[in-house]
């Protein structure tokens, strides 16, 4: 419905609200803040040029010593080329042991490897190092290829610590195993050859742009006669902040759904199992951040991250030597409560180790290695946990319990994309805002007196989902 000033002088109120006076009053109306960004500051921006229809494609180039660098495009240490179908299976030891029942289907399946180069020999019944019911079990190498994806897992499945490794062309992968690692060194004899070639693989990662938009109206009487001789620009205002508020929402949504690193409060190892009862409440504490700093370290996450400031989206800043945890006012009591494994307070207050210069918006403190970020829009899933029994006190939603996040954002993890424009700076324009006042250009054959005027903004919003392993999520309950 159009927004009208009727008469409220005359007992017809304004569709607006409560007029505080029916005649002329100057009064500047107080404004309230508009809300904070929080996650677009961390974006690697992209813009996806006109005429290209609404999808962005970037590769993302894999390291050489990745388990994801899978190519048929090297060879091994003989010269001949990789087959992806292909597995290395490399042993802790020449010598192993195996219960004297699994004797024999252990060798069938250790031989089973390419040219049979390696051969596993056994030892009599009870010639195991763990001695009655074990029999030794020895090889003449470290390592083996097998044909097939299969037969490598028929050796692992025999428990003598076998390790497996696609053939790819990356050498070791991202294994951390002494003897795949020590097997697959690229080693070179005196007269060379063609060995040790490698193979690079990319992948691709896309995001599709999807427009979003809001309008509102008003009458002419509506600027004219109102209380608040400002009206328009707190409409302005407040319908910008709104635009704003959405982006951030919607880019919120896109993080919680990207993360590749996630890790569960008490002993759950799934949404469903997130329980606020019980011995094992799932409640996050000092070593599941720990847990989840230490796999953020391991996935190579630089712990350097740099937030957009300033009016324009130029400026950046750097924040050293930690992440950056997010997480909504329902946890904050939690985390304020938390102790170490000493039972030392974990906590500390942004007022003991900040300046005015480095602080962020929300931030209240740290824990570990994470700066912890209060956002107060901050969502989470109702009743998408373990069923509710007796509830000590925690949030809940349906007869289920609620699943609140921790976020962790690292540096390079995400992109935005927005639509070129070559009417703005840079070609660059995030929102888009029509503004048509009532007047003789307003005028139509549905006003034909120009009375209604409107103010309309649109806006693109796309996600790229660059590297899901340094986007961490924690799932825990929360207090009521």
């Amino acid at each position: 419905m159009t927004q009208l000033y009727n008469d409220p002088a005359g007992g017809s109120p304004s569709t607006m609200g409560t007029q505080y006076n029916t005649s002329y009053w100057d009064r500047r109306s107080l404004i309230d803040a508009v809300e904070q960004s929080f996650f677009s500051p961390l974006a690697d921006v992209r813009s996806m040029p006109k005429h290209y229809g609404k999808e962005l494609k970037v590769y993302y180039y894999v390291p050489l010593l990745d388990d994801r660098n899978v190519s048929d495009q090297g060879l091994d240490a003989a010269g001949a080329t990789m087959s992806l179908t292909e597995y290395f299976v490399t042993f802790p030891a020449l010598v192993m042991e195996v219960a004297n029942a699994d004797g024999a289907s252990a060798k069938v399946n250790i031989d089973d490897n390419v040219g049979s180069t390696l051969v596993a020999t056994l030892g009599a019944n009870d010639s195991g190092v763990s001695g009655a019911g074990f029999m030794s079990v020895t090889v003449n190498a470290l390592q083996a290829k097998y044909l097939t994806e299969a037969k490598a897992d028929l050796v692992v499945a025999e428990n003598i610590g076998a390790v497996k490794l696609q053939a790819g062309g990356n050498m070791y992968g991202s294994s951390k195993d002494v003897g795949t690692i020590a097997g697959r060194m690229p080693t070179m004899n005196e007269e060379g050859g063609r060995v040790n070639r490698v193979g690079f693989s990319r992948i691709e990662r896309s995001g599709t742009l999807a427009e979003h938009g809001f309008f509102t109206e008003f009458t002419e009487d509506s600027l004219t006669f109102d209380t608040d001789s400002e009206l328009y620009g707190h409409m302005s205002r407040e319908l910008l902040a709104g635009a704003n508020e959405i982006t951030e929402d919607l880019l919120q949504i896109d993080l919680l759904n990207a993360a590749g690193t996630i890790v569960f409060g008490g002993i759950a190892t799934n949404t469903k199992e997130i329980t606020g009862e019980g011995a094992n409440i799932s409640t996050v504490d000092y070593s599941d951040l720990k847990r989840l700093s230490i796999t953020l370290d391991d996935n190579r996450t630089p712990k350097n991250t740099k937030v957009i400031k300033g009016s324009r989206m130029t400026d950046t800043m750097t924040v050293n030597a930690s992440r950056l945890l997010y997480i909504g006012s329902e946890l904050q009591i939690t985390v304020e409560n938390m102790v170490d494994g000493l039972g030392n307070a974990a906590f500390v207050p942004i007022r003991k180790y900040a300046d005015a210069a480095t602080i962020l918006n929300g931030e209240i403190g740290s824990v570990g290695d994470f700066r912890i970020i209060i956002v107060p829009n901050m969502m989470h899933w109702e009743g998408a946990g373990a069923d509710v029994g007796t509830n000590p006190g925690n949030a809940e939603s349906g007869g289920r319990y609620n699943v609140y996040p921790m976020l962790v954002v690292g540096d390079a993890s995400f992109a935005t994309v927005g639509l070129q424009s070559s009417g703005a700076k840079n070609g660059k324009q995030k929102f888009k805002i029509i503004v048509k006042k009532p007047g003789a250009e307003m005028a139509t054959v549905s006003d034909p007196y120009g009375k209604i005027g409107f103010s309309s903004i649109t806006f693109y919003h796309g996600f790229i989902s660059l590297r899901s392993e340094r986007i961490g999520l924690v799932k825990t309950v929360a207090p009521e």
